[in-house]
């Protein structure tokens, strides 16, 4: 019986420090500590290390960091970019990026436009989008006002930046 009492108190524990309801977990622990008559009585013995982790979120503290000019503060995480040009002629590659990345910087302020070299590619990418069809939506926008370069845009997973204004949306996909 004691064995059955431990691994039903550590399978409740681990539940406990899983759970993002401080709230439910103080009333689990105030009802198995109560007296209620004709029903048995539980102790819970509960160290004061467990005490301090328990409500507490399991993810670790995201890092922020600044913009070069100091303006703005921001979280990475995995999300979505608008791939808007890739080319690999050492030619006119890098020229052809930059050029695409101009129009879109004047026509959608709003959305970063970044010039990427990865050997022997040049690549453009825009925007920071946290989910797929926010960077669908957009992509469709840039497709509308620049048709003749329509169809090489796609959308690509990439570290993106997240003003620390708000917080970041849980990807579901």
């Amino acid at each position: 019986m004691p064995f059955l009492l431990t691994i039903l108190f550590l399978s409740f524990l681990t539940n406990m420090l899983y759970s993002q309801q401080p709230s439910r977990e103080n009333e689990i622990l105030q009802e198995l500590n109560s007296v209620v008559p004709g029903k048995g009585r539980v102790t819970v013995y509960e160290d004061e290390r467990i005490r301090g982790i328990v409500g507490r979120s399991v993810a670790p503290p995201r890092r922020i960091y600044t913009s070069s000019d100091g303006s703005t503060q921001y979280y990475k995480l995995r999300g979505y970019k608008i791939q808007a040009f890739s080319g690999n002629d050492q030619r006119t590659s890098r020229n052809e990026a930059t050029r695409k990345q101009r129009l879109i910087e004047n026509q959608f302020p709003q959305h970063e436009a970044v010039v990427l070299f990865d050997s022997p590619f040049w690549r453009l990418r825009v925007g920071n989008f946290e989910q797929r069809d926010q960077a669908e939506e957009v992509m469709q926008e840039i497709r509308r006002a620049f048709p003749s370069f329509g169809r090489e845009m796609y959308i690509v997973v990439d570290e993106v930046k997240i003003p620390l204004h708000r917080e970041p949306v849980s990807n579901e996909e």
